[in-house]
């Protein structure tokens, strides 16, 4: 997993994955698998999910790079506390999963909440590894 800043503004940690490495066969199973993640963590409250391919292929003029077959956000939340209105812009999270044919890009935005870190670290790194959650 690589940690670096997207449009040198955006700290983001990244996992890209090949098919052969993975027990996952499509984004939708990995978007099940971190369901479950979600579902059993003593913290985090899934939201939802979204198609990100399927809205932007909606679009007049949306565009989608070549090679993507399927782009999908699962949406949750972390918060533990409201200390002020302002942190409402940090929440909630979500971590992308985007087929490419041959691998996976597995991606979220860095919290700043150590703890949520954590968890969607170990989460998107077994992906990889087969324990799970």
């Amino acid at each position: 997993m690589k940690q670096t800043l997207l449009q040198e503004k955006y700290p983001i940690y990244t996992l890209e994955v090949s098919k052969d490495e993975t027990r996952f066969a499509d984004a939708s199973s990995i978007i099940a698998y971190l369901k479950e993640c979600i579902d059993t963590h003593d913290i985090a409250s899934y939201i939802g999910e979204f198609d990100h391919m399927a809205h932007t292929q909606s679009l007049a003029n949306g565009q989608i790079a070549e090679g993507i077959e399927s782009a999908k956000h699962i949406l949750f939340c972390f918060g533990t506390k409201l200390p002020d209105p302002h942190v409402m812009a940090v929440r909630p999270r979500s971590i992308g999963v985007v087929d490419q044919g041959d691998r996976f890009t597995v991606t979220f935005l860095e919290a700043p909440m150590p703890p949520a870190n954590e968890a969607m670290e170990r989460w998107v790194k077994a992906i990889v590894e087969q324990p799970a959650c």
